[in-house]
């Protein structure tokens, strides 16, 4: 295969496939649950599974598994051969619809934050066919979900569907009062931009931190970094442009829609963007996208980074999620209409959002928590923890007026003319966009900038799909109560911009002033995980995803118990391991190099008394200093570990390890990258931070 086109869908069992070798009844049966989200006749299963399987086999694959996102952030997979056993002594290969259907697989060591208890091992996947299967490294894999065997989600992917069909209800509600009777779906999409790292392997496994935690734990900063500029959207390397294109090859055969790709802003840095698509299918592509990443980069010698901050000083790495609503019709609900009348739908829909950003600002907070994304949030590269809304100048003056009352003529299209007669004119976009908010209306879509690059983005669109489906379901009992629809209407709109104006904020998000505005206005600064998680159980989320069926109340503690654990747990671990780097590799080196200083010195009073000993005794004297700093700074660090065991609760001991043992952890971390810039080269245990950034060409 050559072509793009030959290529795409090559490895999936789309509707192309379907409709080419299942019967007609079973195709039609199958595409009215893909497309209108009907149940799933199971009396097809065994049709589909035989399809299935023989196409499977065409392709190579001799295995199936039930690909699962549990609450640990990645994929899981159990391989089941298609082999069956015959009383001759033969085989056959058989895949049955009970297979297709359920699976089974050991429950018990998955996240569950109390779900489930250790002895309680069984757990059940469910087919997901509203995103098609699909042939990985010989296996088809089969989207599913995953759930207990009391039926609680286990997994990111329960809630995910069922606030998709959740908004589906509502925003089909609001439809109906605007006169459409002919859309019988509405779908959020999504285009997540994902960030990452490319290093060289034979540096990456000389570094300790990189391997257990996916980021640098010491490093002092390189004489050049991203200063320049000049690597943001530069000429590709020949190695990473032939990464790019293996990648590409392989995404392409999964039906993935990669379709952009750059340098970003850091040295090794870059991005890869695809086309939008439905978000269950976007959140399945994305999991498969990191994957590949990894495993393509391996072939050519190098590892990708994930992590949202792998070198300290140099730009962090996210997942722009761009979220929208659309019709089965085409009709893109967040994009403004050309009649009055469409134009009042997209204001009651910009009005939803606007009110469920604002009264669930925590929640989306939540959503992109990590102990990693911590250290990216705000730091000049991605949005502050503060959570608002960019809406433009052009909407913010129709919004104001709305709220006033007063008039807002239309605004006429600007021709860009940039002053060279040879370069032609076009049409200027309504407004700006602006890259320091958290959440950015960009013209027909948000674009939501808090997404860590190493996190699903299950989790933030679940929440974006219950706080509006939320805030639809509130406007449409009022309006089909209203006995004059276009004076509630527009009454409604008005009020609900007036109550909700303060998540609005069209400034530079990155000003210090904005910090204490943000306050004034009442808006929430929660800077940490550990800061944050708390309000994941307050009464008004728990209610908010109760009512909806989103969440049990038992699901969503598990939830916060499970976040809360990995936070403390990630940062255990960095610990350990900047303890182990400081005592094993970096305190020796120091020594070594101090002493070879002293033989030096010495060798010179031997051969001369008279030879100056000065820079040998001054730098001994520092090294000397500074070794103590650390070898105490780590006895510090390991005391401080070790009192986390004393803390009663989870939440108590998340706010132990960002109060005391994160802050010795940058203390020790302080001293070491002190001692790399005095440590000569062939002392030091570790590629530096030049090295690693620059080491791919």
């Amino acid at each position: 295969m050559n072509s793009v086109t030959e290529i795409f869908g090559s490895m999936v069992f789309n509707e192309h496939v379907m409709k080419e070798r299942l019967p007609a009844e079973t195709y039609a049966a199958l595409k009215r649950t893909i497309e209108q989200g009907r149940s799933l006749d199971r009396g097809i299963a065994d049709v589909v599974a035989n399809a299935m399987k023989d196409w499977a086999i065409e392709k190579g694959a001799t295995h199936f598994t039930h690909w699962f996102q549990p609450m640990t952030g990645v994929t899981a997979e159990k391989h089941d051969s298609f082999l069956c056993p015959q009383k001759d002594g033969t085989a056959i290969m058989r895949f049955s619809g009970k297979e297709l259907i359920r699976g089974e697989p050991d429950a018990s060591s998955f996240p569950s934050g109390g779900l489930r208890a250790t002895f309680e091992a069984r757990g059940y996947t469910a087919w997901d066919a509203t995103s098609f299967a699909f042939i990985k490294d010989g296996t088809l894999c089969i989207p599913t979900a995953f759930c207990s065997y009391g039926g609680e989600a286990l997994d990111k992917k329960t809630p995910l569907l069922r606030s998709m069909e959740l908004l589906n209800r509502q925003a089909l509600r609001i439809l109906r009062l605007f006169g459409d009777t002919q859309t019988a779906k509405v779908n959020t999409t999504v285009g997540p931009e994902q960030e990452y790292f490319l290093v060289d392997r034979e540096l990456y496994e000389q570094r300790r931190d990189l391997i257990y935690c996916g980021r640098t734990l010491f490093g002092a900063k390189p004489p050049k970094g991203q200063e320049l500029d000049d690597h943001y959207f530069g000429n590709l390397k020949p190695r990473v442009a032939q990464f790019m294109h293996d990648l590409d090859q392989e995404l392409w055969r999964l039906g993935i829609f990669a379709k952009t790709e750059h340098n970003e802003v850091a040295p090794a840095q870059h991005e890869l963007a695809p086309i939008f698509t439905t978000t269950n299918i976007a959140t399945d592509h994305n999991q498969l996208t990191m994957e590949l990443m990894q495993k393509v980069a391996a072939r050519h010698g190098l590892v990708c980074l994930l992590h949202e901050k792998p070198f300290a000083g140099v730009n962090g790495s996210g997942k722009h999620n761009n979220w929208s609503i659309s019709t089965d019709r085409g009709v893109n609900l967040l994009e403004p209409g050309d009649s009055p009348r469409e134009n009042a739908q997209f204001l009651l829909f910009l009005a939803a959002v606007i009110k469920g950003v604002d009264e669930y600002q925590d929640l989306l907070r939540i959503s992109v928590a990590s102990a990693g994304n911590d250290h990216r949030l705000g730091a000049n590269e991605a949005p502050p923890a503060i959570v608002s809304m960019f809406v433009g100048d052009d909407l913010d003056e129709v919004l104001r007026a709305i709220e006033t009352g007063a008039d807002c003529g239309p605004h006429d299209k600007v021709e860009m003319r940039i002053g060279v007669h040879t370069l032609p004119h076009f049409t200027r976009d309504n407004t700006d966009r602006n890259r320091t908010s958290p959440f950015a209306f960009t013209g027909n879509k948000f674009e939501f900038r808090m997404v860590g690059s190493a996190q699903s983005i299950a989790d933030c669109n679940t929440v974006l799909n219950t706080i509006v489906a939320e805030e639809l379901s509130g406007f449409a009992d009022q309006l089909e109560e209203a006995d004059d629809f276009e004076a509630a209407l527009n009454d409604l709109v008005r009020r609900t911009i007036a109550a909700h104006r303060r998540i609005i904020f069209n400034g530079n998000n990155y000003a210090r002033e904005w910090v204490e505005e943000a306050r004034e206005r009442g808006l929430l600064n929660l800077k940490t995980t550990a800061d944050a998680l708390p309000h994941l159980v307050s009464e008004k989320n728990i209610a908010l995803f109760a009512k909806n069926r989103i969440f049990t109340e038992a699901e969503l503690r598990s939830r916060y118990e499970v976040l809360l654990e990995g936070y403390c747990k990630t940062l255990h671990i960095e610990a350990l391991t900047m303890l182990e780097m400081a005592r094993k590799d970096i305190l020796p080196a120091v020594l070594r190099y101090t002493q070879a200083l002293a033989d030096t010195a010495l060798k010179k009073k031997q051969l001369c008394p008279a030879l100056s000993c000065g820079v040998e005794e001054e730098l001994a004297g520092r090294l000397s200093t500074l070794a103590g700093c650390l070898y105490d700074g780590a006895a510090g660090l390991e005391a401080r570990l070790l009192a986390a065991k004393e803390c009663g609760d989870s939440r108590a001991q998340a706010d132990h390890y960002k109060e005391t043992v994160f802050p010795s952890m940058q203390g020790l971390r302080a001293v070491a990258d002190e001692l790399e810039g005095l440590v000569a080269k062939e002392f030091w245990p570790y590629p530096t931070y030049g090295e690693l950034l620059f080491s791919v060409r």
